[in-house]
């Protein structure tokens, strides 16, 4: 299990840069990804969130391949858009409606180096979406008006200063 970087930490504000070995360190850390997300209930993680400043994330939605994206770089999304509710590992216990693009397709690297492409819609395009935001050091809430966000960062900060509270 990999600890997962909540709100306020650099690292989830910091462009990644690309992978470029492709050898058993980047499996070990892939799997360790795909564990530490399904501990957490989660449907998508991206390196930045467990502290490594790399274009990787992982997805796991039931009904979807189970696959890492490595390198990804969305090649077209549709006009048509969506609005839905979306919540992070890195702000836990805090969810807000976000609009975006409903249909996207995405070109990546897998484990290997090998490159696919994926066509995604619903939930799985939201996921692509909001990951690959990771990637660029944006966050969900980097996409709410400026009023929101604040809403959005005062929730979370009385959220964790409670459990900090109960820990000790």
């Amino acid at each position: 299990m990999l600890d997962i970087y909540t709100l306020g930490e650099e690292v989830l504000g910091e462009k990644c840069q690309p992978i470029t070995k492709f050898d058993s360190g980047l499996r070990v850390l892939v799997d360790a990804m795909f564990e530490t997300m399904s501990e957490a209930d989660g449907v998508g993680l991206a390196a930045p969130q467990v502290g490594v400043p790399s274009r990787l994330f992982v997805i796991n939605i039931q009904g979807v391949e189970k696959r890492a994206y490595i390198n990804p770089q969305i090649i077209e999304t549709s006009i048509e858009t969506d609005t839905a509710e979306e919540g992070c590992l890195s702000i836990p216990g805090v969810w807000h409606d976000v609009q975006r693009p409903a249909r996207v397709t995405i070109q990546a690297q897998d484990i290997e180096g090998k490159v696919f492409t994926v066509k995604a819609e619903g939930l799985l395009a939201r996921a692509i979406q909001h990951e690959n935001d990771h990637l660029n050091g944006v966050l969900f809430i980097d996409r709410l008006s400026d009023e929101e966000k604040e809403k959005m960062v005062k929730a979370y900060e009385k959220r964790t200063k409670g459990k900090r509270r109960k820990e000790r």
